[in-house]
């Protein structure tokens, strides 16, 4: 893990993506999407690292398959991963840390569709936040900046006025474009991401700094 300081400012809010990020259904997902790629002859171990961090039409569209249509089939995938949320579990610490915020003060922005994501958090028991922005609420997906963008306009913040928390590069690049400083949590990963900022495993000693109007993050190690 980097030892990147945190950044040493405050903030008028919190932005989460969920998968990996607050909670993790990799056991969930690899079930479903390992399904579906043994169902269309792809390698199954060489494919299901690239379905994280993106929106699941975008994965298959990518792929380029003669006689799929990405939108049925991003359909099928979505409602069997909305039953299939068996091992989904919140991010150690995150549930204490979320309680910590501010409600009008954070958001969930995800590149899972809505009722999927919904399905996932309550499963992990974590709360809904007032601002949930999903796969279907913008044009272009991460690492566009769009969904970032959209999360702070629904908070009513400045988006150079957001802390970003992410857990694949996809997601770091979408909060970047959108002038947003990160936080890389890495509790999920197999292997170390490269990235130029402050990586975290989990939420167990990370800490706010609450003023009327902003936040700031410490951890309980420094």
């Amino acid at each position: 893990m980097n030892r990147l300081p945190l950044p040493d400012r405050l903030f008028s809010a919190f932005l989460f993506d969920m998968d990996g990020t607050i909670l993790t259904s990799i056991k969930a997902a690899e079930r479903v999407w390992g399904r579906w790629a043994v169902s269309h002859g792809l390698d199954v171990d060489a494919f299901l690292p690239t379905i994280h961090g993106k929106r699941t039409e975008e994965t298959i569209r990518a792929l380029a398959l003669p006689g799929v249509d990405p939108v049925r089939e991003a359909a099928f995938i979505t409602r069997a991963e909305i039953e299939d949320v068996a091992g989904v579990e919140a991010i150690r610490g995150v549930a204490d840390f979320l309680a910590s915020l501010p409600c009008e003060r954070w958001a969930i922005v995800t590149s899972a569709p809505r009722l999927l994501a919904e399905a996932r958090i309550a499963a992990a028991g974590l709360p809904t936040p007032s601002v949930l922005v999903a796969a279907e609420d913008v044009e272009r997906g991460k690492p566009a900046p769009d969904p970032f963008l959209l999360g702070a306009r629904k908070l009513g913040v400045e988006p150079g006025d957001c802390l970003a928390f992410e857990d694949t590069l996809a997601g770091l690049q979408s909060a970047q474009a959108a002038g947003m400083a990160s936080i890389v949590v890495t509790t999920t990963h197999a292997h170390p991401l490269e990235t130029d900022v402050h990586a975290v495993a989990d939420y167990e000693d990370l800490r706010i700094i609450q003023t009327p109007d902003a936040m700031m993050l410490m951890s309980v190690k420094d």
